[in-house]
């Protein structure tokens, strides 16, 4: 009875669509829909099969019970007819699976050539970046495409094994360090996509998540010329210049990306970060509160290990100082 509540509990996990919007049922692109149409063409027939072995197994145990009154029942050693039976429809059903899934693994797999955007996602504890090799745009947490287009999505992996995981466009490809694994999505409509990283990867694991933002082709241009800009630092005495001053002497630039201004290697790209809605591996959305909260104390919002070298430290700011900080970033169109 336990493992059954606790089964619907973990079911009903799954409902959350506004809290946890990623859903693999509903495909939104055709490499998901190969692997969604597999799915259902297995899990039908699997269903039927569970169900009517578990009608079978309470009926035989309850229509030829032993009674107590009884001689024991005649013994058989074998039917031929029925064990050809159960045995060559199984195994048809296994072949039909096998071709189909052979089949949908080698479509899923092919890397496409042509008219295709290239796009290599590195991961790290706990964050995803994105690199467009043909546009030179750097950017993280949230991977832009144009839709109608393939993307060509090479995997690989800064630290630890991760899995990208973008649910509603493809399937989960894992992304391992020294290796390029490869994935292709494409997207028939513009909307936003979750997804999460599907690998055990450390502390911050299920904080780590990932967003797709499907552009019209259009707004994928604008969106990718504007990314290409360098970022217009502020200067002279006001509260954002003073917070690129902040940015600098308090050690952001070590870790942090700002095109023409910093060149950190070790966290996220920053360079048009108002740009995007979410940040700190797509779990807050980008706002002044949250990223007050976050600059005030970045291991209390997020899980991390700063003192190993693994995320964000406190770097104890006053409050002012995270005023001007923010003011500074919220520049960063």
């Amino acid at each position: 009875m336990l493992g059954v509540v606790a089964a619907v509990g973990l079911l009903a996990t799954g409902c959350a669509k506004q809290t946890f919007p990623q859903d693999a049922l509903h495909p939104q692109g055709p490499y998901a829909d190969k692997i969604d149409r597999l799915w259902r063409i297995v899990f039908v027939p699997a269903a039927i099969m569970f169900f009517l072995v578990m009608f079978l197994v309470l009926f035989v145990s309850f229509r030829y019970r032993a009674r107590s009154d009884e001689d024991a029942p005649v013994q058989t050693h074998g039917n031929i007819k029925l064990e050809l039976t159960w045995t060559i429809i199984p195994f048809i059903l296994l072949l039909v699976i096998g071709v189909l899934t052979v089949k949908t693994v080698f479509d899923i797999n092919k890397i496409p050539k042509g008219n295709v955007l290239p796009v290599t996602v590195t991961g790290h504890q706990w964050w995803w970046e994105y690199r467009y090799p043909t546009l030179g745009i750097t950017t993280a947490n949230e991977l832009h495409i144009p839709t109608g287009k393939k993307v060509n999505v090479t995997l690989t992996s800064a630290d630890v094994i991760h899995s990208f995981w973008p649910t509603e466009l493809a399937g989960k490809v894992d992304a391992i360090p020294g290796r390029m694994n490869h994935l292709t999505l494409e997207a028939v409509k513009p909307g936003t996509y979750d997804g999460q990283c599907a690998e055990y990867c450390g502390l911050s694991h299920a904080n780590m998540r990932l967003r797709v933002v499907a552009h019209s082709p259009s707004d994928f241009a604008a969106w990718a010329a504007n990314q290409q800009k360098p970022a217009a630092i502020p200067t002279g005495t006001s509260d954002e210049a003073v917070g690129a001053g902040l940015f600098k002497s308090k050690g952001c630039s070590g870790c942090h990306t700002i095109n023409g201004y910093s060149a950190g290697q070790v966290g996220p790209n920053l360079t048009h970060l108002e740009t995007r809605k979410v940040f700190a591996g797509a779990i807050f959305p980008l706002d002044e509160q949250h990223l007050t909260r976050w600059l005030r104390n970045p291991p209390a919002e997020k899980p991390m290990m700063p003192q190993n070298g693994i995320g964000m430290p406190n770097l104890k700011l006053s409050d002012q100082e995270i005023a001007s900080l923010i003011s500074f970033l919220q520049t960063l169109h």
